[in-house]
C-alpha cells in the first residue's frame, strides 16, 4: 500500500464493500482503512455514513501528522465451490 504525506488531498477514492446485514439494513467497510466501517438502514444511508467515517478518519490522521493511506490495486471476485 502506498502512503501519502499528511496533507489531505481535495479528493481521494477508496473501495467500499457493502453487505446486507442479517438483522436488516447494510454494513460497509473499507479494506484500505480497516478502522472505517459503519452501518445503515438503507444503502443510501450506509453510503453517507461510510463517507463521513472516511472523512473523519483522514482528518484525524492529518491533524496528528500521520500519513494518509492510498489504496493499491484491488480486485473482487466470486467463486463457486461444490457442497
Amino acid at each position: 500500500m502506498k502512503v501519502m504525506k499528511s496533507r489531505v488531498p481535495k479528493a481521494i477514492s477508496y473501495s467500499v464493500f457493502y453487505e446486507q446485514a442479517s438483522e436488516g439494513g447494510y454494513v460497509a467497510f473499507v479494506p484500505a482503512l480497516p478502522v472505517c466501517h459503519t452501518q445503515g438502514e438503507t444503502l443510501e444511508e450506509t453510503e453517507r455514513n461510510i463517507k463521513e467515517a472516511i472523512a473523519l478518519y483522514l482528518e484525524s490522521l492529518a491533524a496528528h501528522g500521520e500519513e494518509i493511506p492510498e489504496e493499491g490495486r484491488s480486485f473482487q471476485g466470486r467463486v463457486t465451490v461444490p457442497v
